[in-house]
């Protein structure tokens, strides 16, 4: 809601976090938590200035990277923004992630910046 307000508002920021709760708690819940990932960060992007950054942050583990990076490439299509992928974060160590249990891997986050 908060960000709604600042866009009908026209408020740009330079730096914006996204850290959502879980959005996908199952593979059967990744289309819609895509959809869910894809509007929160096309507002987040729709707020930035040229050159600002959004940190972005998934706990959803049926969502892999790739997919993450793909959502974020149509918020930004949605926003009208060109983004570029600055680093990318993943768990760390005292996460490990079993061979077995590849959504075990459910930490992951994006630094991306507005051109």
């Amino acid at each position: 809601k908060q960000l709604r307000k600042f866009i009908d508002e026209g408020e740009k920021f330079d730096l914006i976090v996204l850290d959502p709760p879980k959005y996908a708690p199952s593979r059967s819940a990744l289309e819609r938590a895509s959809r869910a990932y894809k509007d929160l960060n096309r507002r987040g992007l729709m707020l930035l200035n040229s050159g600002g950054l959004l940190a972005t942050f998934s706990c959803s583990g049926a969502m892999d990277m790739d997919t993450f990076k793909q959502v974020l490439a149509w918020a930004a299509l949605d926003a009208g923004k060109e983004i570029q992928f600055i680093r990318q974060f993943h768990q760390p160590e005292d996460h490990p992630v079993r061979a077995s249990f590849p959504e075990g891997e459910y930490l992951k986050g994006l630094l991306v910046r507005v051109l």
